[in-house]
């Protein structure tokens, strides 16, 4: 008898821990920003959403949130998307209150609903930069970013087809360096978790990608000059050593690319004189 009590207990138990762990559609109240261009004021709107799918990506929620405001005869929310692959950087939205949402190393694409909970209030808005000014509801201009890459200008090493593996050896710390700078996908995060809208982990990640290999040294002490210059041009604050900025990046850039940066910068500046 006892066998037998337990052996329905231990079903039920089971049952149990089954329906909570497979997730029912949820119920959400979104305040998303909208503004129609950059001279318009902007403010939160407020839309409920009472059928989400917990496999639904974030993007695919505004998708159908956009949906049903075309079918009332609304506007569309503005939102920037390529890949959603984690890969572009293009979608660029801050999620109650953190650039790209709460989950470390993740892009805004690649955040499922399943990790948010039924009834839950999400705030929805733009990077928030004076480099980075609102186009129109949640997309903004980056292209500050394109005027800082274009200013360190293109290496004059050979491109032409890839060469024997030996034959130019470059150590392995440098290497697996250099591939961690490069990673950086210009989404713009770091600049907008930073209280200065600082662009420095961006820049240093750009600048460091070359510096560490020999096909960037002809053009490295005017390269980090130009950068840097461009940098500064396009209104971005200082570096404070907060570490937000690498918190933020979806690509978990390393702040010490910063410090690289700085001895770039020093480097190039004693060679000028």
């Amino acid at each position: 008898m006892s066998s037998s009590h337990d052996t329905h207990a231990a079903h039920g138990a089971a049952s149990t821990h089954g329906a909570h762990a497979e997730k029912k559609s949820l119920r959400l109240t979104l305040h998303v920003w909208r503004q129609r261009d950059p001279n318009a004021e902007g403010k939160f709107a407020t839309y409920k959403l009472d059928d989400v799918s917990p496999d639904m990506s974030f993007l695919e929620m505004l998708d159908v949130l956009n949906e049903r405001l075309i079918a009332g005869g609304e506007e569309a929310i503005a939102f920037d998307h390529d890949c959603r692959e984690g890969i572009c950087g293009a979608c660029s939205l801050t999620i109650n209150g953190q650039p790209h949402g709460f989950e470390r190393e993740t892009t805004t694409c690649q955040i499922h609903m399943r990790r948010f909970e039924d009834g839950q209030t999400i705030y929805i808005e733009p990077f928030r930069a004076n480099a980075f000014p609102v186009v129109k509801d949640l997309v903004v201009d980056r292209s500050a970013f394109d005027r800082i890459i274009a200013a360190g200008g293109f290496i004059t090493a050979r491109a032409g087809s890839a060469p024997d593996a030996n034959a130019l050896p470059i150590p392995q710390v440098a290497a697996d360096a250099a591939m961690d700078a490069a990673a950086c996908i210009g989404c713009g995060a770091c600049v907008a978790s930073c209280k200065n809208a600082s662009a420095m982990l961006f820049v240093s990640a750009k600048v460091s990608h070359l510096a560490l290999l020999p096909q960037g040294q002809a053009e490295r002490n005017s390269r980090v000059l130009a950068m840097v210059e461009q940098m500064d041009k396009e209104g971005f604050g200082n570096c404070t050593n907060e570490s937000e900025c690498e918190a933020a990046c979806p690509k978990g850039i390393s702040v010490s690319n910063i410090a690289r940066l700085n001895r770039e910068y020093l480097r190039a500046l004693a060679s000028s004189d």
